[in-house]
Formats: structure tokens, sequence, C-alpha cells
């Protein structure tokens, strides 16, 4: 970040600290809000969208209405060759590696002319915990 103040040093080390998980602004604001955190709900969303701009973090549009989710680069190159899954009952997003989806992005680049970006390429579906889940109700 261009400038450092304690409120975005706690934000980026709560963010690393969380770079596993896939959080929207408003979850960020809440649980740090619930951690004892005096950082207000505006500077989480300033400083997410300055962190993005400079690439250390990045951002999941959901297109449901809940805005983005913003996930921790630890490696900025990490990401780019991959598809993500959504769960549409939970919301966890999944980065996955798959030879049958490059394969599809291979056909669809050579018979439609048309390049997928994998950052942004994202499925929507349900994930086996919450399909296990809705068996047993």
């Amino acid at each position: 970040m261009s400038y450092k103040t304690k409120q975005s040093e706690e934000l980026i080390e709560f963010l690393k600290q969380n770079k596993n998980r896939h959080m929207t602004a408003e979850e960020v604001y809440g649980e740090l809000h619930s951690n004892g955190s005096t950082v207000g709900r505006t500077t989480v969303y300033r400083h997410l969208e300055k962190l993005y701009a400079e690439g250390a973090i990045r951002k999941f549009l959901t297109g449901d209405n809940s805005g983005a989710c913003f996930q921790y680069v630890d490696n900025p190159e990490a990401c780019h060759n991959h598809y993500h899954l959504r769960c549409n009952s939970c919301g966890r997003l999944i980065h996955t590696d798959c030879d049958f989806l490059n394969e599809l992005a291979e056909h669809i680049k050579d018979e439609h002319s048309f390049y997928l970006d994998t950052e942004k390429t994202v499925i929507y579906g349900v994930c086996e915990h919450c399909k296990a889940n809705e068996k047993e109700v």
C-alpha cells in the first residue's frame, strides 16, 4: 500500500492470516469488528479496493448481488491458470486445476475463437458438503 497506518496493517495481517478464505468486504469488517478492531466499514472497503488495484489481493465477482469476495495473494501467478467453483448454497469458492476444463477452454478457443479468462471463470453449483446436507433434510 502507498501508506501505512495501524488500520491498514491490521487489515493486511487479517487477510494474510485468512489467506485460504474468500470473504466479502462485509465479512472482513464483521470479523475484524468482532475481534475488537476499530477499523471502520468504509476503511475496509476503501483499503480492499486499493489492495486489489495493487495486486495484493484477488477479487472474485460472485454474480449474486452479495458483492465481491476478496482473498490475499501470496503468489500473484498462482491463481491465473485454473478455474473456480462456487457453491450456490454455502458460497464457498473452490480453486480447481482440471485437465477436462483446460481441454474445454482449448475447444472454445479453437472452435469458437474465444479465449476464456481463467482467473475470472467461475462455475456455479453445489459443493459435496451442501449436497450431502440436502439429502439429510
